[in-house]
């Protein structure tokens, strides 16, 4: 079902555009260096700058693009439809979304409620030709992650088969898994494990202070997860 069309507050034509720039790095070992994020910041404030953007910056850290479920971008994406901001940028396509589906709705969603999307790497995506590009660009790495996604599928499916054990040794104690496991199995989100684990000080299998939904995820569906499963 479409969402209704939302009527924006009347602005001056005098007033420069209000942006939201958003940042987004998956990994945990982008978070702690801060690289990439700071890379991101930089390059939209520099932009905005240049366009003569009013720019705030909202940032999801730890956090992957498969879904819009983010909780910086859902709230951004709301603030635009409401009014209190007029451009989303980012600086590139695959930090907003990487799923051509959901990238379509945000651009139908932009062009209904009066706002714009530019993105470094494309441009500016309220045009026509902007708009055809980033569809374009969307299809394609949507294509090629299936395809590579596939083929790892298969590739580690054999190596299981034989025998061979994948990937770095878990690093995370048996007993914080097995915590993790537990409090999944039983119904916990992966936000909800991720805080409760940083709220008591356990730290990451890197050592870390912060655990994220993307830790807690990568924890469960370790090798060591399955087995510890299956011994259940």
């Amino acid at each position: 079902m479409t969402a209704p069309r939302t009527r924006r507050p009347a602005r001056s034509t005098d007033a420069p555009l209000r942006a939201l720039g958003y940042v987004r790095v998956s990994t945990d070992g982008q978070v702690d260096s801060g690289a990439g994020l700071d890379a991101q910041r930089a390059a939209l404030t520099a932009e905005a700058a240049r366009q003569g953007f009013e720019v705030e910056i909202v940032t999801d850290a730890g956090l992957s693009a498969a879904t819009l479920n983010r909780p910086a971008l859902a709230e951004a994406l709301d603030r635009l439809d409401r009014g209190e901001a007029d451009v989303l940028i980012a600086s590139k396509l695959d930090r907003v979304s990487r799923s051509v589906r959901d990238f379509a709705g945000l651009l139908d969603r932009a062009q209904r409620n009066g706002w714009r999307i530019v993105l470094l790497d494309l441009g500016d995506t309220s045009t026509p030709a902007g708009e055809m590009t980033a569809n374009i660009i969307a299809s394609a790495a949507q294509y090629e992650r299936r395809l590579i996604g596939q083929r790892t599928r298969e590739g580690l499916a054999a190596k299981r088969a034989q025998g061979v054990r994948l990937g770095r040794p878990g690093g995370i104690p048996a007993d914080v898994l097995r915590r993790i496991v537990e409090a999944h199995d039983g119904g916990a989100t992966l936000v909800a494990i991720a805080t409760a684990l940083t709220a008591d000080g356990v730290p990451t299998a890197r050592g870390g202070a912060r655990w994220y939904p993307s830790t807690v995820r990568a924890a469960l569906g370790s090798q060591d997860a399955a087995a510890l499963r299956a011994s259940a």
